[in-house]
């Protein structure tokens, strides 16, 4: 009698372990699911950016970030009444005297975070061939300086890509 009670409380034991286990593992693949991950930091000539914002999580992500961030970039083609997010932006920021501090860098998606120093800087973005160029002015601390480059409708970045080959 005494082994018969051993064997239930041994096998209710491996029953509760079965599904506590289920349990936490179900829980973690629900969070994993759940979580964005921000897009990784990069560093060149010392300057932090970050890039991304493919798909509506990480655009929110990247949206909600960019006030910690001195320079915002963002990239689209536009046709008049909307425009379409682009991606493989080709950027190169230069500072005041024309050092370039961020050398062609390729944007992960539509938005390019920047940690720029307060100043005046020459932006050249790149979509496809087409270049649009601009002076952005980066203020103090605690504030966000947004540049948005819109391409024209057409802007074909396949086209380029296969001609590139």
């Amino acid at each position: 009698m005494t082994r018969h009670l051993t064997t239930k409380k041994k096998n209710a034991a491996y029953i509760a372990a079965v599904l506590c286990t289920g349990a936490v593992l179900s829980l973690a693949g629900i969070g994993a699911q759940a979580a964005v991950f921000n897009p990784p930091i990069h560093v060149t000539h010392g300057i932090e950016y970050m890039s991304g914002g493919i798909g509506s999580d990480e655009a929110e992500l990247m949206r909600v970030v960019e006030p910690r961030w001195p320079a915002v970039f963002e990239f689209a083609v536009k046709d008049g009444k909307s425009a379409d997010f682009a991606a493989d932006v080709v950027l190169t920021v230069r500072d005041a005297q024309g050092n370039v501090v961020l050398d062609q860098i390729h944007s992960a998606g539509p938005y390019l975070l920047a940690r720029l120093e307060p100043g005046r800087y020459t932006v050249e973005a790149v979509l496809a061939g087409q270049k649009i160029q601009r002076e952005v002015s980066i203020k103090g601390p605690g504030t966000s300086s947004k540049s948005v480059f819109e391409w024209p409708q057409g802007t074909d970045t396949a086209r380029t890509a296969s001609t590139n080959s």
